[in-house]
């Protein structure tokens, strides 16, 4: 089992496969996916939600509803290669923010994100019932 957090599990699911689950969830609302290849093989991706409003401004905003990278091809440039590309079509777009969520365990992930330039604006807690 993967830990989406510590509060919360989930089975450990390939790239190719949340990439399926999420193109399905999305269905209908307007979205930009990015594909990381090495090859002919799908390493990661990002999914961009671009017309989501911020829920508590209502301002306009781009939204990475997910991103992964293939444990094996972490850390060698395809994580900031996707939010460089979202950070291209945002701008193209002319929205004023790109955001994101990660759980507070993702220190790896985290840490891209902050390098990147994206700062923590708010937390969302869970409580195990």
């Amino acid at each position: 089992m993967a830990s989406v957090s510590t509060l919360r599990r989930a089975p450990e699911k390939a790239v190719s496969g949340a990439y399926d689950r999420l193109v399905e969830i999305v269905d209908g609302q307007s979205h930009v996916t990015f594909i990381a290849q090495e090859g002919e093989h799908r390493v990661g991706f990002l999914l961009m939600l671009d017309d989501l409003p911020d829920e508590v401004t209502a301002l306009p905003q781009a939204f990475i509803a997910y991103m992964a990278v293939e444990p094996e091809f972490r850390g060698r440039g395809a994580g900031r290669a996707l939010l460089a590309a979202a950070e291209a079509e945002a701008r193209r777009r002319r929205l004023p923010h790109l955001t994101l969520m990660v759980t507070e365990e993702n220190e790896a992930a985290r840490r891209l994100y902050e390098r990147d330039g994206f700062q923590t604006e708010r937390r969302l807690l869970c409580k195990a019932l």
